[in-house]
């Protein structure tokens, strides 16, 4: 199975702490401009989802732990063909996100599917 999301080691520790901190977690990756495309870490069910939302998959934080990443549905459109990794960096974004107090701020990297990829989702009926 092709998965959509990964963290990377210095952003899943990252999410460790704050999950000791704040609970369980979630990411919403919304369609806004700024700081609003960023992705936005929450306490679990904060944040709620419904009908407009893609539930892109769960990161595995190191320690049996899982967040899942949510996106807007239109957002996901302009995103279908890539792989998102959930990273952090040092400076403050703006919003309601966990990190923020931190001094730090957790962005999107992405590549764009390899054909083989593209293909098990697209006969998995998942894009």
């Amino acid at each position: 199975m092709v998965e959509r999301v990964a963290v990377t080691p210095a952003a899943a520790e990252l999410l460790r702490s704050l999950r000791v901190q704040h609970g369980e977690l979630m990411f919403h990756q919304s369609g806004g401009c700024c700081d609003g495309s960023s992705p936005m870490c929450y306490p679990a069910g904060e944040f709620l989802t419904g009908d407009v939302d893609v539930h892109l998959g769960d990161l595995d934080i190191g320690d049996g732990g899982l967040v899942p990443v949510w996106m807007t549905r239109a957002q996901y459109e302009y995103w279908k063909h890539t792989h998102l990794t959930i990273d952090v960096v040092a400076g403050r974004g703006a919003g309601f996100s966990l990190e923020a107090p931190e001094g730090v701020r957790f962005l999107i990297r992405s590549r764009v599917l390899s054909d083989d990829e593209y293909a098990e989702l697209l006969a998995a009926g998942t894009l």
